[in-house]
Protein backbone atom coordinates (compact mmCIF):
# COMPACT_ATOMS: atom_id res chain seq x y z
CA UNK A 1 0.00 0.00 0.00
CA UNK A 2 1.36 3.14 -1.00
CA UNK A 3 0.57 7.09 1.51
CA UNK A 4 1.88 10.31 0.88
CA UNK A 5 1.74 12.54 3.50
CA UNK A 6 1.41 16.27 2.83
CA UNK A 7 3.49 17.92 5.80
CA UNK A 8 2.11 21.31 6.31
CA UNK A 9 4.81 24.17 7.71
CA UNK A 10 4.69 27.90 8.45
CA UNK A 11 7.59 28.36 6.42
CA UNK A 12 9.96 28.13 9.06
CA UNK A 13 8.40 24.68 11.10
CA UNK A 14 6.05 21.59 10.74
CA UNK A 15 2.46 22.86 12.58
CA UNK A 16 -0.58 21.24 12.92
CA UNK A 17 -0.64 17.76 13.45
CA UNK A 18 1.31 16.66 10.48
CA UNK A 19 4.60 14.61 12.17
CA UNK A 20 1.54 12.13 13.40
CA UNK A 21 1.00 11.24 9.59
CA UNK A 22 4.03 9.20 9.80
CA UNK A 23 2.50 7.41 12.71
CA UNK A 24 -0.82 6.97 10.98
CA UNK A 25 0.84 5.67 7.51
CA UNK A 26 2.56 3.05 9.94
CA UNK A 27 -0.36 2.08 11.77
CA UNK A 28 -1.56 0.89 8.08
CA UNK A 29 1.61 -1.07 6.85
CA UNK A 30 1.67 2.19 4.01
CA UNK A 31 4.78 2.88 1.66
CA UNK A 32 4.76 6.35 3.00
CA UNK A 33 6.17 9.44 1.22
CA UNK A 34 6.61 12.61 2.76
CA UNK A 35 5.79 15.97 0.90
CA UNK A 36 7.63 18.70 1.96
CA UNK A 37 7.42 22.11 0.22
CA UNK A 38 8.99 25.62 0.73
CA UNK A 39 11.77 24.51 3.05
CA UNK A 40 14.74 22.14 2.38
CA UNK A 41 15.69 22.05 6.27
CA UNK A 42 12.45 21.12 7.30
CA UNK A 43 12.30 18.34 4.57
CA UNK A 44 15.94 17.09 6.46
CA UNK A 45 14.34 17.40 9.92
CA UNK A 46 11.21 14.77 8.78
CA UNK A 47 13.68 12.72 6.53
CA UNK A 48 15.21 12.45 10.24
CA UNK A 49 12.04 10.55 11.18
CA UNK A 50 12.63 7.74 8.93
CA UNK A 51 10.56 8.29 6.15
CA UNK A 52 11.93 9.62 2.50
CA UNK A 53 10.93 13.25 1.99
CA UNK A 54 10.06 14.77 -1.89
CA UNK A 55 11.24 17.71 -1.20
CA UNK A 56 9.46 20.89 -3.44
CA UNK A 57 10.94 24.23 -3.79
CA UNK A 58 7.42 26.24 -4.48
CA UNK A 59 5.46 28.84 -2.48
CA UNK A 60 2.78 27.37 0.05
CA UNK A 61 -0.22 29.24 -1.22
CA UNK A 62 -3.44 26.91 -1.57
CA UNK A 63 -3.48 27.33 -5.30
CA UNK A 64 0.09 26.67 -5.74
CA UNK A 65 -0.11 23.80 -3.53
CA UNK A 66 -3.22 22.40 -5.06
CA UNK A 67 -1.15 21.84 -8.48
CA UNK A 68 1.77 20.62 -6.71
CA UNK A 69 -0.14 17.98 -4.57
CA UNK A 70 -2.40 16.96 -7.98
CA UNK A 71 0.94 16.48 -10.21
CA UNK A 72 2.87 14.30 -7.52
CA UNK A 73 -1.28 12.49 -6.65
CA UNK A 74 -1.06 11.57 -10.43
CA UNK A 75 2.19 10.44 -10.64
CA UNK A 76 2.46 8.53 -7.86
CA UNK A 77 -1.29 7.11 -7.56
CA UNK A 78 -1.16 6.06 -4.08
CA UNK A 79 -4.09 4.43 -2.40
CA UNK A 80 -4.13 6.97 0.55
CA UNK A 81 -2.90 10.86 1.13
CA UNK A 82 -2.88 11.70 4.81
CA UNK A 83 -3.16 15.64 5.62
CA UNK A 84 -3.20 17.25 8.82
CA UNK A 85 -6.62 17.96 9.69
CA UNK A 86 -5.64 21.69 9.34
CA UNK A 87 -7.42 25.36 8.01
CA UNK A 88 -5.36 24.89 4.79
CA UNK A 89 -5.77 21.37 4.83
CA UNK A 90 -9.81 21.70 4.75
CA UNK A 91 -9.64 23.91 1.60
CA UNK A 92 -6.07 22.17 -0.06
CA UNK A 93 -7.51 18.30 0.59
CA UNK A 94 -11.34 18.83 -1.18
CA UNK A 95 -9.68 20.90 -4.19
CA UNK A 96 -7.02 18.52 -4.76
CA UNK A 97 -10.10 15.79 -4.80
CA UNK A 98 -11.59 17.50 -6.64
CA UNK A 99 -9.30 17.73 -9.15
CA UNK A 100 -8.47 14.75 -9.68
CA UNK A 101 -12.04 12.76 -9.08
CA UNK A 102 -11.28 10.95 -6.16
CA UNK A 103 -12.69 10.30 -2.57
CA UNK A 104 -12.59 13.15 -0.04
CA UNK A 105 -12.44 12.01 3.61
CA UNK A 106 -12.38 14.92 6.80
CA UNK A 107 -11.64 14.95 10.05
CA UNK A 108 -10.63 11.57 10.76
CA UNK A 109 -9.35 10.04 14.26
CA UNK A 110 -9.09 6.92 13.42
CA UNK A 111 -7.73 4.65 10.80
CA UNK A 112 -7.82 0.36 10.33
CA UNK A 113 -7.25 -1.87 7.54
CA UNK A 114 -9.55 -4.81 7.86
CA UNK A 115 -9.46 -7.71 5.35
CA UNK A 116 -7.53 -5.72 3.03
CA UNK A 117 -9.91 -2.86 3.28
CA UNK A 118 -9.06 0.72 4.93
CA UNK A 119 -11.93 2.09 6.97
CA UNK A 120 -11.76 6.13 8.33
CA UNK A 121 -13.15 6.72 11.10
CA UNK A 122 -14.84 10.09 12.13
CA UNK A 123 -17.31 11.90 14.31
CA UNK A 124 -20.11 13.27 13.07
CA UNK A 125 -22.99 15.66 14.73
CA UNK A 126 -21.31 17.18 17.59
CA UNK A 127 -19.46 13.84 18.39
CA UNK A 128 -22.10 12.08 19.70
CA UNK A 129 -21.88 9.58 16.55
CA UNK A 130 -18.92 8.09 14.97
CA UNK A 131 -19.12 7.55 11.26
CA UNK A 132 -17.10 4.19 9.53
CA UNK A 133 -15.97 5.42 5.76
CA UNK A 134 -14.90 3.40 3.33
CA UNK A 135 -13.55 4.48 -0.01
CA UNK A 136 -12.98 3.30 -3.33
CA UNK A 137 -9.91 3.88 -5.24
CA UNK A 138 -7.24 7.03 -3.85
CA UNK A 139 -9.03 8.62 -1.18
CA UNK A 140 -8.06 12.07 0.64
CA UNK A 141 -7.81 12.01 3.87
CA UNK A 142 -7.37 14.89 6.79
CA UNK A 143 -6.77 13.36 10.48
CA UNK A 144 -7.74 15.31 13.66
CA UNK A 145 -4.94 16.70 15.73
CA UNK A 146 -4.03 14.71 18.78
CA UNK A 147 -5.47 11.11 17.03
CA UNK A 148 -1.79 9.24 16.71
CA UNK A 149 1.28 9.40 18.60
CA UNK A 150 4.12 11.49 17.31
CA UNK A 151 6.82 9.14 15.73
CA UNK A 152 10.21 8.92 17.31
CA UNK A 153 13.54 9.45 15.81
CA UNK A 154 15.03 6.86 13.70
CA UNK A 155 17.58 6.08 11.00
CA UNK A 156 17.41 9.05 8.66
CA UNK A 157 15.44 8.82 4.75
CA UNK A 158 16.62 10.54 2.02
CA UNK A 159 15.39 13.62 0.52
CA UNK A 160 14.62 13.82 -3.21
CA UNK A 161 14.54 17.21 -4.84
CA UNK A 162 11.49 17.52 -7.31
CA UNK A 163 10.57 20.39 -9.97
CA UNK A 164 6.73 21.01 -10.29
CA UNK A 165 5.73 23.53 -13.15
CA UNK A 166 3.37 25.92 -11.98
CA UNK A 167 1.75 28.07 -14.48
CA UNK A 168 1.30 31.86 -13.61
CA UNK A 169 -2.52 31.23 -14.98
CA UNK A 170 -3.42 28.81 -11.99
CA UNK A 171 -2.56 31.38 -9.83
CA UNK A 172 -5.97 32.91 -8.75
CA UNK A 173 -5.11 34.97 -5.38
CA UNK A 174 -1.68 35.99 -4.05
CA UNK A 175 -0.58 36.96 -0.32
CA UNK A 176 0.18 40.64 -1.06
CA UNK A 177 1.43 41.02 2.64
CA UNK A 178 1.30 39.14 5.93
CA UNK A 179 0.43 40.57 9.36
CA UNK A 180 0.86 38.45 12.07
CA UNK A 181 -1.61 38.82 15.07
CA UNK A 182 -0.40 40.09 18.25
CA UNK A 183 -2.32 37.85 20.47
CA UNK A 184 -1.78 36.18 23.76
CA UNK A 185 0.43 32.83 23.64
CA UNK A 186 -1.29 29.87 24.49
CA UNK A 187 0.10 26.38 23.22
CA UNK A 188 -2.57 24.38 23.95
CA UNK A 189 -2.51 21.58 21.24
CA UNK A 190 1.36 21.29 22.15
CA UNK A 191 0.50 21.01 26.16
CA UNK A 192 0.85 17.70 27.62
CA UNK A 193 -0.98 18.76 30.47
CA UNK A 194 -3.86 21.01 30.75
CA UNK A 195 -6.64 21.93 33.07
CA UNK A 196 -9.66 23.44 31.91
CA UNK A 197 -12.63 25.00 34.14
CA UNK A 198 -16.32 25.60 32.99
CA UNK A 199 -19.47 27.10 33.99
CA UNK A 200 -19.37 24.86 37.75
CA UNK A 201 -16.44 27.46 39.01
CA UNK A 202 -19.28 29.69 39.38
CA UNK A 203 -17.35 33.06 39.42
CA UNK A 204 -14.14 34.56 38.54
CA UNK A 205 -12.59 34.54 41.82
CA UNK A 206 -13.20 30.71 41.83
CA UNK A 207 -11.70 30.24 38.34
CA UNK A 208 -8.46 31.49 39.57
CA UNK A 209 -8.23 27.80 41.43
CA UNK A 210 -8.13 26.38 37.98
CA UNK A 211 -5.22 28.71 37.19
CA UNK A 212 -3.65 27.82 40.30
CA UNK A 213 -3.76 24.03 39.87
CA UNK A 214 -2.22 24.38 36.36
CA UNK A 215 0.65 25.90 37.27
CA UNK A 216 1.05 23.53 40.25
CA UNK A 217 0.64 20.97 37.98
CA UNK A 218 3.03 22.49 35.14
CA UNK A 219 0.03 22.40 32.92
CA UNK A 220 -1.34 24.95 30.13
CA UNK A 221 -5.22 26.23 31.45
CA UNK A 222 -8.16 25.71 29.33
CA UNK A 223 -11.94 26.40 29.46
CA UNK A 224 -15.03 26.08 28.12
CA UNK A 225 -16.94 28.36 25.99
CA UNK A 226 -19.60 29.45 28.99
CA UNK A 227 -16.07 30.35 30.85
CA UNK A 228 -14.97 32.54 28.33
CA UNK A 229 -18.03 34.54 27.63
CA UNK A 230 -18.19 34.91 31.07
CA UNK A 231 -15.33 36.52 30.87
CA UNK A 232 -13.24 34.58 33.59
CA UNK A 233 -10.32 34.02 30.75
CA UNK A 234 -9.69 35.14 27.68
CA UNK A 235 -11.17 32.88 23.97
CA UNK A 236 -7.05 31.86 23.31
CA UNK A 237 -7.65 29.06 26.02
CA UNK A 238 -10.75 27.76 25.03
CA UNK A 239 -10.78 24.09 24.15
CA UNK A 240 -13.74 22.48 22.28
CA UNK A 241 -15.49 22.58 18.45
CA UNK A 242 -15.24 26.17 18.14
CA UNK A 243 -12.29 26.38 20.30
CA UNK A 244 -8.79 24.21 20.16
CA UNK A 245 -8.99 20.16 19.71
CA UNK A 246 -6.32 18.86 22.17
CA UNK A 247 -4.23 15.72 22.96
CA UNK A 248 -2.40 15.93 26.10
CA UNK A 249 -1.20 12.85 28.29
CA UNK A 250 -3.45 14.39 31.14
CA UNK A 251 -6.72 16.45 30.50
CA UNK A 252 -8.22 17.80 34.28
CA UNK A 253 -11.92 19.21 33.91
CA UNK A 254 -13.09 21.15 36.63
CA UNK A 255 -16.62 22.96 36.80
CA UNK A 256 -17.28 21.09 33.57
CA UNK A 257 -20.21 19.20 32.81
CA UNK A 258 -19.12 17.14 29.56
CA UNK A 259 -21.43 18.33 26.67
CA UNK A 260 -20.18 17.14 23.53
CA UNK A 261 -19.48 20.67 22.03
CA UNK A 262 -16.42 20.26 24.85
CA UNK A 263 -15.50 16.61 24.76
CA UNK A 264 -14.88 16.27 21.05
CA UNK A 265 -12.15 18.64 21.49
CA UNK A 266 -10.35 16.67 23.95
CA UNK A 267 -10.98 13.14 23.27
CA UNK A 268 -7.33 12.06 21.72
CA UNK A 269 -6.49 12.70 25.71
CA UNK A 270 -4.57 9.86 27.23
CA UNK A 271 -6.29 10.45 30.51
Amino acid sequence: MKGLLFIETDGEKVIGGSLELITAAKALDAEGTAIVVGNKTIADTVAALGIPVTFIDAARDCDTLTEVLSEIVKEENPEVVLLANTQLAKDLAPRVAGRLNLGCVSDVTGINKTDGKVIYTRPVYGGTVLEHIEVDGTAIVTVRNGSFAKPENTSNATVTEKKVEISADTIKAKIVDTIKEISESVNLEEAEVIVSGGRGMGNAENFKLVEELAQVVGGVVGATRPAIENGWISRAHQVGQSGKIVAPKLYIACGISGATQHTSGMTGSNY
